[in-house]
């Protein structure tokens, strides 16, 4: 057996997102895989479907001492245990517990990727923890691997000076251009569609978002507005104002979670995902993937896979005004908009396609498995 690698996430659902297909790919190519997160559901099908082993230790996503306490004992335990040649985590807590629990059980490579920072639009004495929480993920790592150049530049500029590398061109998971096909040509005449793929909440832009569309409207009737993805009334809800809007005004559609995002994709003209924040955004290489231009902020991650005019635009966070202007500008302009339709999917195959991603991670492995 080759060597041995443990993958770790808080939970299940993001092992099994992020690393569906690739943990398979490891063992068929000599390596010993272990997947480690709270167990779960996704967890289990996971180990079943790539022909892993598992391991489950429960792990809280929010700050709790006394159960992140234990979670480091137990994690610590099994790693001593299995005595793997490298961990590598995701997700802020398995970061933090994992990295901390690697570096007692010594564990010689230990690597964390960085798929976004959450203390960059915090505030306070909030901000202050979440700072010293990946201070701790980064001193206890050997090696760092920010999701995206802003990332990185954020990691090194407040929070660690050690060295770190973004893998190709950023992205952890890359797109499967098979499942994501450019869309047909839509019929003259339809309403010019814009979607918003995400969760419904004030850190994605959804206030800003809803505000800038309802005077579209008002201003161009052949208009509709796309919302796909939940509410999230406990965390981070959107203004009355906002949820207002979205019950009363007739163009506007919320159609919740769905599983396959692919149909919405297909009914629309234009991606706008005005985030506050972000690693690096699956949702924007998607859309682009399936020939949509996109409207996003000036953010880590957005301005790394849009070139503004090229293959979408690029506004200043929380700017309704000039989201506005955006999004009047691919109304008034159909031949611009056609154009960076056209970019959109031979940007994303020559930067993000799956397995090149993945062929860098693997090269990456094999670099520092080597060392």
């Amino acid at each position: 057996m080759g060597k041995k690698i443990i993958r770790a996430a808080t939970i299940g659902m993001s092992l099994n997102i992020f690393c569906k297909g690739l943990l398979r790919e490891l063992a068929n190519e000599g390596y010993e895989v272990v997947a480690l997160s709270s167990p779960d559901d996704d967890l289990a099908e996971l180990g079943e479907r790539e022909g892993v082993r598992t391991i489950g230790v429960a792990m809280e996503r929010h700050v709790s001492p006394l159960k992140d306490l234990v979670s480091l004992v137990k994690l610590t335990r099994v790693l001593r245990k299995e005595r793997p040649d490298m961990v590598h985590s995701m997700t802020p807590k398995a970061g933090l517990l994992c990295m901390m629990a690697a570096k007692m059980a010594q564990v010689p490579i230990r690597l964390h990727t960085f798929t976004g920072l959450v203390w960059p639009t915090a505030t306070g004495l909030s901000r202050q923890i979440l700072m010293m929480t990946d201070k701790i993920t980064c001193a206890c790592a050997t090696h760092i691997v920010p999701e995206g150049e802003g990332v990185k530049q954020d990691l090194q500029r407040f929070i660690t000076r050690k060295p770190m590398k973004v893998l190709g061109f950023g992205n952890v998971r890359g797109v499967d251009l098979t499942y994501w096909k450019k869309r047909q040509e839509k019929d003259e005449g339809q309403p010019l569609t814009f979607v918003f793929v995400g969760r419904i909440v004030r850190d994605k832009g959804a206030n800003e978002l809803v505000a800038a569309f309802v005077r579209l409207h008002q201003k161009y009737s052949g208009t509709r507005l796309l919302l796909v993805g939940p509410y999230e009334e406990d965390l981070d809800p959107v203004s009355p104002e906002t949820r207002h809007h979205i019950e009363t005004c007739e163009a506007i559609d919320v159609v919740g979670f769905q599983n396959d995002v692919r149909p919405f994709y297909e009914q629309s003209d234009v991606l706008v995902f005005p985030s506050y924040r972000e690693g690096f955004p699956n949702v924007v290489i998607e859309a682009g993937a399936m020939g949509l231009p996109s409207i996003v902020t000036d953010i880590n991650g957005s301005r790394e896979i849009i070139e503004n005019g090229k293959n979408g635009m690029i506004v200043p966070p929380r700017d309704k005004q000039a989201l506005f202007e955006a999004m009047v500008r691919m109304v008034e302009h159909p031949d611009e908009r056609k154009r960076m339709a056209a970019k959109a999917r031979p940007m994303v195959e020559s930067r993000f396609e799956q397995g090149f991603v993945r062929q860098c991670l693997k090269d990456y492995y094999k670099e520092i498995l080597s060392g």
